[in-house]
């Protein structure tokens, strides 16, 4: 079994932390009617609120909170689950500060597409106000970009189906299907244009590093 590296064990302890620390310590919350139909536990202070949305419960510090928020087990155990299988190959190849920025980095590049897209949408497209969004998924999308740029050729073992696939291959048939998610009208209560955000963010500095370096180390 792979040694985890320092900088995810961080990670997966601050974000285990947040979730059950606020389930037990943060009291449920009053939510404008706008957003009634979202979860009205005390989490959700610090899910990132779209600003301009009636009732909005913007914070400034919620643009880093809601990258270590969660919305349920489920949600918490398939990011962290990814944070833990892929990360560790990219800081043992980055080192511990790069890595950590580009996480950084493609999680507040998630949390601008998803603003974007959502100030588009709502203000010429019309309909209800965005719902508050949470959770590490743009961050975790970035690493998947990250690792599918250092082992393009490394086979995943899908869990359904079952069958192994190319690094490369899987990245952009998942991003693929975010987009035709993120496109269509399901309604799904997924932020698909901020995991979108986060794949296209952390490229981006990939791309800025091949060609200009970094200073981090």
């Amino acid at each position: 079994m792979m040694n985890i590296t320092r900088i995810v064990s961080h990670l997966l302890i601050i974000n285990v932390l947040m979730f059950f620390g606020t389930q037990i310590f943060l009291q449920e919350i009053f939510v404008p009617p706008a957003y009634a139909n979202f979860p009205t536990g005390g989490r959700i202070a610090l899910a990132f609120w779209y600003p301009f949305g009636e009732g909005s419960l913007f914070q400034p510090f919620q643009i880093v909170t809601h990258m270590f928020m969660h919305g349920d087990f489920t949600h918490l155990l398939f990011n962290m689950f990814a944070v833990f299988m892929f990360g560790p190959h990219i800081e043992r190849v980055w080192g511990q500060k790069r890595f950590f920025f580009f996480y950084m980095f493609a999680g507040f590049g998630a949390l601008l597409t998803h603003f974007l897209v959502s100030y588009l949408e709502f203000t010429y497209l019309g309909g209800g106000y965005p719902p508050p969004v949470l959770g590490a998924s743009g961050a975790v999308f970035g690493i998947l970009v990250g690792f599918a740029y250092l082992y393009p050729n490394m086979q995943i073992m899908l869990l359904i189906p079952p069958i192994p696939i190319r690094a490369k291959y899987f990245v952009l048939i998942y991003a693929g299907i975010e987009l035709f998610l993120g496109l269509g009208s399901t309604n799904d209560g997924v932020a698909h244009f901020a995991h979108l955000g986060g794949a296209l963010f952390g490229y981006l500095l990939i791309l800025y590093w091949r060609k200009y370096g970094s200073r981090l180390n």
